[in-house]
């Protein structure tokens, strides 16, 4: 079996989960659908994917305190985005528990200030300031960096395509891709994370990779000390949990000792021989 067939199968089960009851308004990312649409789960994973690289538009949502926040104002560091409606009774509460243990695992891990997190409600009409933080309650979520916001319809179905991240009205609630989408410091999408209980794997390694960068900065201690931590983060499968190994952090240093090792006696030995 390929990847590509894996990953379309997966998506398949994830959008067929994803129907659940509530009030809703029959809209989609980029146009009105009628209500009993069906989404396509082979368009939908192509249109998922094909988001990767794009970069988010400057939208601008209410918090559930009723502060308005421009999207600009959250780069610089990573952002990780979950879409969701209040009225889903089944897997958007099952998403947004699953992510909450992820994101406590990462704040853990990496820092809570090395990212933020958003949840947006695409059912404008519905996922008022205050649905949104009742929302936010009943899932226990409770944790720094993390915002739950409402939009006007122009703004929800602008980041939805940006994202690349389908819904359609049906049987008086959305059919919709079950996607959390992970952003870059510079606003581009940098990859997804699909499914209602995906492995703390699947979701951290692409944050890790995103907060401490693929390519280390050694022209600064704080980017040399990002890229040990990005290779001595690993997960232990048996405490089900990420950890710093220090075996890998002493496999470098010992590295870094031989390396300097070497270059000292080959700068003593080009010097003695230049003297001579």
């Amino acid at each position: 079996m390929t990847r590509a067939w894996l990953l379309r199968l997966g998506l398949a089960v994830f959008l067929s989960a994803a129907m659940a009851t509530g009030p809703a308004a029959a809209h989609g990312p980029v146009e009105k659908q009628p209500a009993g649409a069906a989404v396509d789960a082979a368009g939908t994973l192509e249109t998922s994917q094909r988001a990767i690289g794009r970069m988010v538009g400057d939208y601008r949502f209410t918090d559930t305190t009723g502060a308005r926040l421009a999207l600009s104002n959250l780069r610089g560091k990573p952002l990780v985005i979950s879409l969701i409606y209040t009225g889903c009774t089944h897997v958007c509460p099952m998403t947004t528990q699953r992510l909450r243990q992820a994101v406590e695992e990462a704040q853990r891990v990496i820092g809570w200030d090395r990212f933020t997190v958003i949840t947006v409600g695409f059912d404008v009409r519905n996922d008022t300031p205050m649905r949104m933080a009742a929302f936010a309650r009943a899932q226990g979520v409770d944790l720094p960096g993390w915002k739950f916001l409402s939009g006007d319809e122009a703004a929800a179905s602008k980041l939805a395509s940006d994202l690349g991240f389908t819904y359609a009205a049906n049987a008086g609630g959305y059919v919709h891709v079950t996607q959390t989408t992970i952003v870059d410091r510079k606003g581009q999408v940098y990859r997804q994370v699909y499914g209602d209980d995906f492995p703390i794997q699947v979701f951290m390694e692409p944050l890790k990779e995103a907060v401490y960068g693929t390519v280390g900065s050694f022209s600064s201690l704080s980017g040399l000390i990002d890229r040990v931590r990005f290779l001595c983060t690993v997960y232990d499968p048996n405490e089900g949990r990420y950890r710093v190994s220090y075996a890998i952090a002493m496999g470098l240093l010992a590295g870094l000792i031989s390396l300097g090792t070497t270059v000292i006696v080959i700068s003593h030995a080009w010097l003695k021989s230049g003297r001579a």
